[in-house]
């Protein structure tokens, strides 16, 4: 009986031990892990990194990670002499494969979401122009509203918003009548329809679906070969 009470003892503190050692090894992890995503992407801040799962030990000897989540705020993102603002940034990235230490991570796969503010928007809009909530349309494509000047008129127009890749574009759906009818189609809308990149994200993650809300654009992400970081 005693011996068995040693055992028992001598265990629960070899299992005391394994998980302080795997705690404190996946603390290290993540936070090497965001310095290289922060050099990766060219982040001014450290984003947030968290390993999920136990034991992490188990994990770093198959050489994968079952998820990974990445978290950040105020991420400027450049396209040019322009800038898009990403409010805040979240994403899972799942089967998370590590090489030279923990400085290569790619995953499988990822999903997450970006949001955009209206007033980060209107920033990296042309000059004059303003970008607010307008829902979505009756066949439910997302919209937003743009209001500004042209040629000391007031203008206001509904625009649909569009994803490509990794780009956000705002497309205006008509022009007022009085301008068409003078020609000025070409000269309004290289005014206020527009295209920004969103950079700064994961390499291979793109953007995929967008929801207007009244605070401002909802992004979803998604995609394979995500490198988190390199």
């Amino acid at each position: 009986m005693r011996v068995a009470r040693i055992v028992l003892i001598v265990v629960v503190v070899l299992g005391g031990l394994f998980v302080a050692a795997d705690r404190i090894t996946v603390s290290v992890a993540q936070h090497k892990a965001a310095e290289r995503a922060q050099v990766t992407e060219n982040l001014t801040e450290r984003p947030k990194v968290t390993i999920t799962g136990f034991p992490f030990l188990t994990q770093v000897v198959s050489g994968k990670l079952d998820d990974v989540k990445v978290s950040a705020d105020g991420i400027a993102a450049t396209d040019g002499s322009q800038s898009l603002r990403i409010d805040t940034f979240r994403a899972d990235l799942y089967g998370v494969k590590l090489s030279n230490g923990f400085s290569h991570a790619v995953a499988d796969s990822a999903d997450g979401q970006a949001f955009i503010t209206y007033a980060d928007l209107s920033k990296a809009a042309p000059a004059g122009i303003k970008v607010s909530y307008a829902g979505a349309s009756s066949s439910g494509t997302p919209r937003v509203r743009l209001t500004g000047s042209f040629l000391g008129a007031h203008l206001s127009v509904l625009s649909d918003v569009i994803l490509k890749g990794d780009t956000i574009g705002l497309h205006a759906e008509g022009l007022p009548k009085e301008l068409t009818a003078l020609g000025l189609e070409g000269k309004v809308r290289a005014q206020i329809d527009f295209t920004r990149q969103v950079s700064h994200l994961p390499a291979n993650l793109q953007l995929t679906s967008v929801t207007t809300t009244p605070d401002g654009m909802s992004v979803q992400v998604g995609g394979k070969g995500v490198v988190l970081a390199n």
